[in-house]
């Protein structure tokens, strides 16, 4: 199970992700980065991009992918509604492969909130949660 939520920081928003799994949890707070942006359920799927990154630790790793993501948006006017992650550890750290699918951003369709300007650091934390979840969290910057 995935879902994700926002919460408030002083100047910005937070947005963490939940899954049952770290790969969950990646696919959920790609999925809140862009409910900043719009309304992620009112994206169709209708052209999908593959993305693959690397990264030397889980943090790393995080940024480069939503990172990329970020860029997909800035490039091509995509935005995301569905994200399938694969990952693995590998001897260089962690390798990450996903398929997104989203759609051009439509003004009157997708209900535009904030432009995230650059992916952060900035509170960033991956953790295994007492109940067995995986939470990913960070502030984009606004």
């Amino acid at each position: 199970m995935r879902n994700w939520e926002h919460y408030e920081h002083t100047a910005d928003v937070g947005i963490r992700g939940y899954g049952d799994t770290l790969r969950g949890a990646f696919e959920a707070v790609a999925l809140a980065l862009f409910d900043v942006m719009v309304n992620v359920r009112k994206v169709k799927s209708r052209e999908c991009r593959e993305v693959e990154v690397e990264g030397e630790d889980l943090m790393a790793l995080l940024y480069s992918f939503l990172e990329e993501l970020l860029v997909l948006h800035d490039m091509e006017g995509l935005v995301f509604g569905d994200v399938r992650v694969q990952m693995q550890e590998n001897e260089n750290g962690y390798w990450l492969k996903a398929k997104v699918c989203g759609e051009p951003l439509d003004y009157e369709r997708h209900e535009p909130k904030e432009e995230v300007k650059a992916i952060t650091y900035h509170e960033m934390r991956i953790e295994k949660l007492p109940d067995g979840r995986w939470m990913a969290q960070l502030v984009p910057d606004i």
